[in-house]
């Protein structure tokens, strides 16, 4: 059986949901991540813009962090270390992160935070986040 015209008609039945704008809008756009796992290995990885750091990491095999509870800022176990001059570019700290970030396992410094708790966008590009040795 011939299935050439099939393809064809389906393809051509598809075509205003593929031409759509409005579609075109709403795809995912990936953010470039720099992981440094705590063997020193870095790791560059494309983010889905609005996917929090601990999911970029978690996706893509990144060592180094855990995610006990899921991204919910219940556990700790995505501490990590955002660059210090990259701070300015992502939102401070929440109460409940804050509260979080005083029973992580590692070092805590003034550039600790939860992966968790940062959503990738477009203007964290290149940002360099720096896993500790334990996550407890």
């Amino acid at each position: 059986m011939d299935i050439g015209p099939l393809l064809a008609r389906d393809i051509e039945a598809n075509r205003p949901y593929f031409n759509n704008p409005l579609r075109q809008q709403h795809e995912s756009t990936m953010v470039n991540i720099i992981y440094v796992e705590p063997s020193g290995h870095r790791k560059t990885i494309d983010v889905e813009d609005g996917w929090s750091l601990m999911q970029g990491a978690i996706a893509n095999g990144v060592d180094g962090i855990v995610g006990e509870c899921g991204g919910s800022c219940a556990c700790g176990t995505c501490h990590c270390y955002v660059e210090e001059s990259r701070l300015g570019d992502i939102p401070p700290p929440e109460a409940a992160e804050e509260d979080m970030l005083d029973t992580v396992a590692a070092q805590l410094r003034p550039t600790s935070r939860l992966a968790c708790q940062i959503k990738t966008t477009a203007g964290l590009a290149g940002l360099v986040v720096i896993l500790p040795e334990t996550q407890g």
